[in-house]
């Protein structure tokens, strides 16, 4: 099965739930396991939070693009932004870094986003934005896994 979505939306909390249910929706096809779900949820959501509040800073205007494409059991997803960008790229991919200290926040979850993904990839210009890639392979159809 293939399929292709564009989702954009402004860059406020609220809709990071919205942008997690849409993918969710998206998916569904590909008959996930609790798992795949719970995964692909999570990397969605960090993506999308991070686009929000690190590149824009949360400003209710700007908007936040996500791109997805299913190819076979295959998602290829980008989440990008043409916000503040990332300063530092590979100090941000550290675990529990965070630019945003102040707001009690535990990273920015790429190390989560690139367990949870088979492959992630990130590009950040400062001043121009940042664009998350990444692609999560989902267990074939079987009779078994409708079991699950």
């Amino acid at each position: 099965m293939n399929n292709e979505m564009t989702l954009s939306f402004v860059a406020i909390e609220e809709n990071e739930a919205l942008a997690r249910m849409a993918m969710t929706c998206f998916i569904t096809p590909l008959d996930p396991t609790i798992e795949e779900i719970s995964e692909f949820k999570t990397i969605v959501s960090e993506a999308v939070t991070n686009a929000i509040l690190h590149g824009y800073e949360n400003d209710g205007v700007s908007l936040v693009k996500i791109h997805a494409k299913i190819d076979d059991h295959t998602v290829s997803m980008t989440v990008s932004d043409e916000g503040a960008g990332i300063d530092n790229l590979a100090r941000a991919m550290e675990p529990m870094y965070t630019s945003k200290p102040h707001m009690e926040r535990s990273g920015m979850g790429f190390t989560i986003m690139e367990s949870f993904s088979d492959s992630l990839s990130v590009e950040s210009v400062i001043g121009s934005g940042t664009v998350v890639k990444f692609e999560k392979k989902f267990s074939p159809i079987t009779e078994t896994s409708r079991m699950r």
